[in-house]
């Protein structure tokens, strides 16, 4: 797989690289001491402001200097009473500091193409579709002498075509003038995106923080682009927030823990009122809706509400088995870690086989559930969970098509979640936890249910939504996860890149090309929203953050990856052989066998 290489090159810097490779990041464990700069102002200006002809001013990053000192493990920063300690970077005054021009912002998105203008976004007034419309119009009739093609009329597919792709680069444009917007400097070096850049809204919340999860697509679109810096920054960072001594109401969580999010402060500078300096303030729950932590108590499952994933969520379990392979990927076969890749070995044979052969459904499968007996005792048991058949719901008889499957939500004793979960199902294709031919059926269902999954914009998170009194029940009656809302059956548009990756793993880009083309019809008109409300995602979110960063970026990897699918391999996982013919060893050999009683020797 070609992300260990990808790796290697963003963190070596041998790859294209705008900024040079800071000696401060040669040891995550060095002591960071550097200089502050005085009323040095970054200048970002959000698109929606653009809008309305204001200008804001925001302070413009800090350059990054590594002083000389020891390599202690400790940084050197703010400290307050009954709060974690801030990483500081204090960055040199302000006669001999250098700021961010716009030539410098530029290359930071566009480092192969320096020449490059920064797009700007659409202004209602002076530009829309409809503008662009006639324009292209009267372009083709210029050119072809009173609008005609070859001495005849043009074709209306001719025109609709030419007005589509200049609709769609117009799209694509301020998709980019917008990530760059929301991009975050610490100390003059891009660290990440902020969550949304909204404007409109009255409360900030948390939303102008750089989301760890979040980053996960304008990261990828940065590497598609050739710009690693801000990941590799974003990486090292993250690796030295891992190592902070955090609390949470005398509760201390594992070692290695990520924050759920971090953001750059700039703070006055200690003994001097006129200089400032930036620190990284990182977020590990303590102000979380629900005070809840951005791992679960058994480590499972990242949660923003309890949406009843107890158990095992697919998804969780699609990315672990994804980590694992690239863990294995990464360690050195020497003697050393022999050990530690046949733990890895044993752990992803278990994970994969559990996965393909008991969360599986399609027709074939459901009727076998139909006809179960429960309270079964034995060895070869059919029924292995004990899931009585009157759990089938109604909704999914006629949801099942007779040509494609997927992968169910959860799996427990006597329960089965038989909601389809969007990213679970993609990843497991990314990831090649499932078959090819299971990878396949899932595709095949998200192109019979086209109108239940994609309708008016990609994608749903899952499927159905909970209702009526399973609703108040599982949710709580949470009022931000009412039926076909947010994490229950909203659409979000960021899960584009997952469903493209899997198509063009799957050798089928027509799907997430269909999937684009329905996006671009109204996500640029509607301010690039979080997520979308009802059944056929013909409303905005009731809470949607407009302007949301990973909505951007989600559509840019995907255009991206249709412009040049063998990008993609650096994403994707290839089945692995020895795991294959051990699931298949384990299916022909074990599942369902008789066992009889072992001879046993008893010492009287």
């Amino acid at each position: 797989m070609a992300s260990l290489e990808a790796f290697v090159q963003v963190m070596s810097g041998t790859s294209p690289s705008i900024y040079c490779f800071n000696p401060c990041f040669s040891n995550v464990n060095r002591v960071f001491s550097v200089q502050s700069a005085v009323n040095n102002v970054r200048r970002r200006s959000s698109v929606a402001e653009k809008v309305h002809s204001n200008t804001r001013t925001l302070r413009k990053g800090l350059r990054f200097n590594a002083a000389e000192g020891g390599s202690d493990g400790v940084f050197h920063g703010k400290t307050g009473v009954n709060r974690l300690e801030n990483m500081t970077c204090k960055c040199q005054q302000a006669e001999s500091g250098r700021g961010v021009t716009a030539e410098d912002k530029n290359r930071i998105l566009f480092g192969d193409e320096p020449n490059r203008p920064i797009p700007v976004p659409h202004n209602p007034i002076t530009s829309s579709p409809d503008i662009d419309e006639f324009k292209v119009v009267q372009q083709l009739k210029n050119e072809n002498g009173g609008f005609t093609l070859n001495g005849k009329p043009p074709t209306a597919g001719t025109v609709q075509e030419k007005l589509e792709n200049v609709r769609a680069n117009s799209i694509e444009d301020e998709a980019w003038s917008l990530l760059q917007d929301s991009v975050v400097y610490y100390c003059n070096n891009p660290v990440g995106t902020i969550a949304a850049n909204d404007s409109s809204s009255t409360s900030v919340l948390n939303y102008d923080q750089v989301f760890i999860r979040d980053f996960i697509p304008s990261g990828i679109a940065f590497l598609l682009k050739g710009e690693y810096d801000i990941v590799r920054n974003f990486i090292l960072h993250t690796l030295q927030l891992q190592s902070w001594e955090k609390t949470m109401d005398c509760y201390s969580p594992g070692q290695g823990l990520m924050p759920a999010s971090f953001k750059v402060r700039t703070v006055p500078l200690d003994g001097d009122d006129s200089a400032t300096e930036d620190v990284l303030d990182p977020d590990f729950g303590e102000a979380a809706i629900g005070r809840v932590a951005p791992v679960d108590s058994d480590g499972s499952c990242m949660i923003d509400r309890r949406m009843g994933i107890h158990g095992h969520p697919l998804e969780i379990q699609a990315l672990f088995y994804s980590a694992l392979l690239s863990a294995r990927e990464m360690l050195a076969p020497e003697d050393a870690s022999a050990d530690l890749i046949q733990a890895l070995n044993n752990r992803l044979v278990a994970l994969s086989f559990h996965i393909k052969e008991y969360y599986w459904i399609d027709m074939r499968k459901l009727n076998e559930i139909y006809r179960y007996k429960t309270e079964e005792y034995s060895y070869d048991a059919v029924n292995k969970f004990n899931i009585y058949p009157d759990q089938i719901p109604s909704w999914l008889v006629q949801f099942m098509p007779s040509k494609g499957g997927y992968l169910i939500g959860n799996l427990q004793p006597a329960h089965m979640d038989f909601r389809f979960f969007s990213l679970g199902n993609l990843w497991s294709i990314v990831s090649s936890l499932a078959t090819l031919d299971q990878s396949h059926a899932i595709l095949d269902l998200i192109e019979a249910k086209w109108d239940e999954l994609v309708a008016d914009m990609p994608l749903k998170i899952c499927y159905p939504a909970l209702e009526e009194q399973e609703w108040r029940i599982i949710t709580g009656s949470d009022p931000k996860n009412t039926p076909w809302s947010y994490h229950n059956g909203g659409s979000w548009p960021t899960l584009l890149w997952q469903l493209t990756v899997a198509s063009i793993k799957m050798n089928r880009p027509e799907i997430a090309l269909k999937a684009v083309e329905t996006a671009e019809k109204r996500i640029s008109r509607d301010k690039w929203p979080e997520y979308y409300d009802t059944k056929r995602a013909r409303f905005i979110g009731k809470q949607s953050r407009l302007f949301q960063t990973w909505s951007i970026a989600g559509y840019l990897v995907a255009k991206l990856l249709l412009a040049n699918p063998s990008a993609a391999k650096i994403l994707v996982n290839e089945e692995d052989s020895e795991l294959a013919n051990a699931f298949s060893s384990m299916i022909s050999a074990s599942p369902r066998r008789k066992r009889g009683w072992k001879k046993k020797s008893f010492i009287v």
